[in-house]
């Protein structure tokens, strides 16, 4: 009888576990309702640090955490690292700010989805401490859908929030496959739910797939962007770090 019930047990926990795909390990969730304090400009004294000389300044630290775009993937297997949107930003803010020590750290990887992101979002992106975490999951998130997805990022939002680590949200650079200009297709349905986000956690949001599509609807074509179908090139990936540095004017 003992046997039976401890087998019980067992199969409970395991049903329990497959039913929380994003729950991370050993991470506290913190209230639902808490969320980023809503400022007029939420890098302000990030701003204000970045200006500071030696031997006030410290190292200010930016996390980009997502699927290959962020981690450079080209046109697949080929890795450009340098041309990526994170190190091009990086470079650029290192101008703007020539006395601040910078530091972009990059925890993405190719073909993964914000499932598997979540998962090890506290062990490998909250053990940075970084001052700004990015988070870019989109176009691979279309295969476990918006609910799964949305979940999943809130999962990691609320782990930055307790730390008190800002982050940004952003939606997704384009794939050639679909009308960037179709409002019903799965990543303009998949950028709709990272606004959403934003809105309810008051963050900041990079919001690239609306700067594509002014682009594209201005007359561009889209593969001007795209090293491959699904990849931007450097003019695309310039695109999307404009966006970011925007937040530092």
């Amino acid at each position: 009888m003992q046997i039976l019930v401890r087998a019980l047990f067992v199969l409970t926990l395991v049903a329990f576990a497959k039913g929380v795909p994003c729950q991370a390990k050993d991470a506290a969730t913190p209230p639902a309702e808490k969320v980023q304090p809503a400022e007029a400009n939420p890098f302000a004294d990030l701003k204000q640090q970045l200006k500071q000389t030696w031997p006030n300044n410290r190292l200010v630290r930016f996390v980009f955490h997502g699927h290959s775009v962020p981690a450079g993937y080209f046109r697949t297997p080929i890795v450009r690292r340098f041309d990526s949107y994170p190190v091009l930003f990086h470079q650029e803010l290192c101008e703007r700010y020539p006395t601040a020590v910078i530091d972009v750290c990059n925890t993405a990887i190719g073909g993964e989805n914000s499932v598997s992101g979540a998962k090890r979002f506290a062990d490998d992106v909250l053990t940075l401490k970084p001052d700004v975490i990015f988070i870019d999951y989109c176009l691979n998130d279309r295969r476990v859908g918006l609910e799964t997805a949305q979940d999943c990022w809130r999962e990691m939002i609320k782990q930055a929030v307790a730390k008190d680590v800002m982050v940004v949200l952003l939606t997704p650079t384009p794939d050639s496959k679909e009308d960037i200009l179709d409002p019903d297709s799965p990543l303009a349905k998949h950028a709709e739910s990272i606004r959403q986000l934003a809105g309810e956690f008051n963050l900041p949001l990079v919001d690239s797939y609306s700067e594509f599509q002014r682009l594209v609807g201005e007359g561009d074509d889209v593969t001007d962007y795209l090293s491959q179908s699904n990849h931007p090139n450097r003019a695309g990936h310039q695109v999307v770090a404009d966006q970011i540095l925007a937040l530092f004017e």
